[in-house]
This record gives structure tokens, C-alpha cells and sequence, in this order.
């Protein structure tokens, strides 16, 4: 699919669920290396997790754009609020607008499947309508919807690596679900709406100040304190773990590259929409992974060097809406925006485990 230019220069962009983990990191990026323009960060700051990680998160966003060129400011809010969304867009006209916010997690959707609806279906559906009203009056309107999906819309599929050309009609668990209604409503409203609008999947993001009730954070939370940590599937889990830094680069260069408005032969749009993979590439044993996490977390002095291990983990089987094996095909991202992500699980593990130490032990 061709790609349209979209500069950000003096542009008002928004990102959804910042300060988040994906959302913090790509508006510090955008706050270093844009020369000019505004950012408007909007999240709920809900308790999901500890708030307190996301006021740090917030902290670094502020503090990074006092120093900055840009403009910034932040909204506290709920995507589902219709009202609140509209007013945002009538008062700042976004050029860009990169959805992040949503209710993640597979496990917590299980026992708490309202909050996936209301955030991850009604608040994306008043993100759709405002984009598709941006137009209203010959206004410009927006040039590139970013939004969230996930490497879960993939369910139990056996074939690996996953392409974004297998069916994903099968999830396994509510958050999975709402990711694959996501990619479906986008679909529509650019067929409709004529909205260049793209998806990106992504696959298990780790990395400094990332969410605690991701496996790498939470076992190391629970190894600090001397706890057990339990390993899915009795380690017969394959992970394709991408870092943070990864996943802001690929977001940058996909917000860059809108799909092409085009016609077809009936005369009416052909959808400018499209859906990519973000992830390593290279899935790791999930044994593995715990082994550089915990070499890594004794190198930073988390742990000390003569640390049980062996006494502090137990294997246990599948969780209910998990899948064995994540395996991104992202031959595709590589070819339309040149971009494959490379950093290593070490080095990732690396940066997490000297955040970790100076956040909590220092």
C-alpha cells in the first residue's frame, strides 16, 4: 500500500493513554525531536496498577518539556466521556492522533470485562467519531489515526510466525477481543470516513518504568521480596519480547507514513487503513528470559549474588486466556518503513534492571 508524507512539524498531536507506558515514552521522544508544534497527552489515570508509576511517568513528560520547544499539556479524563473527547478536538484540532489508551492486561479482562468495553470499544468508538467530524465544515481534519492492537488478537493460532495475513476470528480472552473490534471499527470508518488510519500489534513490551503486571516486572517485584514466582506452561512459553524503545521508534515512523487515499473502480474510497506487526522477530524461552532477568537483576545489585533461585520459582500450567507461543512476522513494517526492531532481551533486561534499582532501592 502506498504511504503519504506526514510532517510533524507545527503539528498539534495527541496521544491517548500517556502518561502510560507506551504513551510516556513516545511523548518524551516527541518532546525531544520535534522542533515546534503541540502535544496533548490525555489519559484516565486510573488505579489499574500502582497510579504512582504513572505520576513518575508524568514527572519526566513535564519536566522534559519545560526544556522543550513544544507545547504540552495534559488531560486527565475517560475516553468514554463523548463530551470531553469532542471538546478536545473542536478546541485543538489535532493533526495526529495516537490511540494508546485502553484497559490492558489478558488475565484482569477475565473478572473485570466492563472496564475492557467502556475503555477498549465505547472510548475508541468517540476517538472514531471525532476523527470522522474533524472534516466537518472543509476543515483538514485528521491526517493519521495511530491506534493500539495487540499480539493476543492472534488467540491460540498455531502457526508461527504470526502474519497480519492469518485470521484473527478467534480470540481467547475479552482484552484480545476488544483489540480485534478495534481493527474491524477502524476498517470501517476509513472505508466510510475515508480516515488514514493504521494498527499496530504489539508484542509483549518490556522496559523501564513499564506496567507492573507484566511478567518481567511482577517477577522481579516478587523476587526482591523474597517471594515465589510461578512460570507458565512449566516453561514451555515462547515470548517475542520487543523493548520500549523498539516500539516508540516503529510508532514514530508508522505516524509518519499514513496509508494512500485512494478510489476504486466503483468510484467510492478504498479503505486507507492498514495493520502491521511490532515485534522482535526472535521468540525467547520464557526460561531463558528469567534467567538473563535474574542475572541481570544481580548485576544491578537488586538481588544479591548468592540469590536461590532455584527455590524462589515453580512451574505451573497455562493461565486461562494465554497462549503459548507469540512469533511476530514483521517483514512487512521492515519493507514499507525500513525499520526492524534489534534490541537485545540482554541489554533490554539491562536498562530495566538499573531502572528498577535506582526507582525502588536507591
Amino acid at each position: 500500500m502506498g504511504k503519504t508524507s506526514v510532517s510533524l512539524t507545527d503539528k498539534t498531536i495527541l496521544v491517548t493513554g500517556s502518561p502510560g507506558f507506551i504513551g510516556a515514552n513516545l511523548v518524551l521522544r516527541l518532546l525531544k525531536e520535534m522542533d515546534c508544534g503541540t502535544v496533548i497527552s490525555f489519559d484516565s489515570m486510573n488505579d489499574y496498577y500502582d497510579p504512582k508509576l504513572k505520576e513518575y511517568r508524568l514527572g519526566l513528560i513535564e519536566k522534559t518539556a519545560a526544556n522543550s520547544p513544544v507545547k504540552h499539556r495534559f488531560i486527565k479524563g475517560n475516553l468514554a466521556d463523548k463530551t470531553l473527547v469532542n471538546d478536545i478536538f473542536a478546541r485543538y484540532h489535532p493533526a495526529v492522533v495516537v490511540n494508546l489508551a485502553a484497559q490492558a492486561g489478558v488475565r484482569y479482562s477475565i473478572d473485570h470485562p466492563d472496564t475492557y468495553i467502556e475503555s477498549n470499544i465505547i472510548g475508541f468508538y468517540n476517538i472514531l467519531e471525532a476523527c470522522r467530524h474533524s472534516y466537518d465544515g472543509e476543515n483538514d481534519g485528521v491526517e493519521h489515526l495511530v491506534y493500539a492492537s495487540s499480539s493476543s488478537v492472534y488467540g491460540a493460532n498455531l502457526k508461527v510466525p504470526f502474519s497480519t495475513e492469518d485470521k484473527t476470528d478467534s480470540p481467547v480472552s475479552l482484552y484480545a477481543a476488544t483489540k480485534k473490534s478495534n481493527e474491524l471499527l477502524a476498517h470501517c470508518y476509513s472505508k466510510l470516513y475515508n480516515i488514514p488510519s493504521t494498527g499496530l500489534r504489539f508484542f509483549t513490551v518490556y522496559g523501564p518504568a513499564g506496567r507492573p503486571d507484566m511478567f518481567y516486572y511482577a517477577a522481579t517485584q516478587k523476587l526482591a521480596a523474597g517471594q515465589t514466582i510461578q512460570i507458565y506452561n512449566y516453561g514451555n512459553c515462547k515470548r517475542d519480547f520487543t523493548y520500549i524503545d523498539d516500539i516508540v521508534e516503529g510508532v514514530l515512523r508508522v505516524i509518519q507514513g499514513a496509508p494512500g487515499k485512494r478510489t476504486g473502480k466503483d468510484g467510492l474510497p478504498l479503505p486507507p487503513h492498514a495493520v502491521y506487526n511490532i515485534g522482535g522477530g526472535t521468540p525467547e524461552n520464557l526460561l531463558d528470559f528469567v534467567t538473563t532477568l535474574q542475572q541481570e537483576l544481580v548485576r544491578a545489585h537488586v538481588l544479591p549474588p548468592d540469590y536461590d533461585f532455584a527455590g524462589h520459582q515453580e512451574l505451573v500450567g497455562m493461565q486461562p486466556g494465554d497462549v503459548p507461543v507469540t512469533f511476530a512476522d514483521s517483514k512487512t513494517l521492515e519493507k514499507d518503513y525500513g525499520f526492524k526492531p534489534g534490541i537485545s532481551i540482554r541489554d533490554g533486561l539491562r536498562q530495566f534492571a538499573e531502572w528498577y534499582k535506582e526507582y525502588y532501592l536507591s
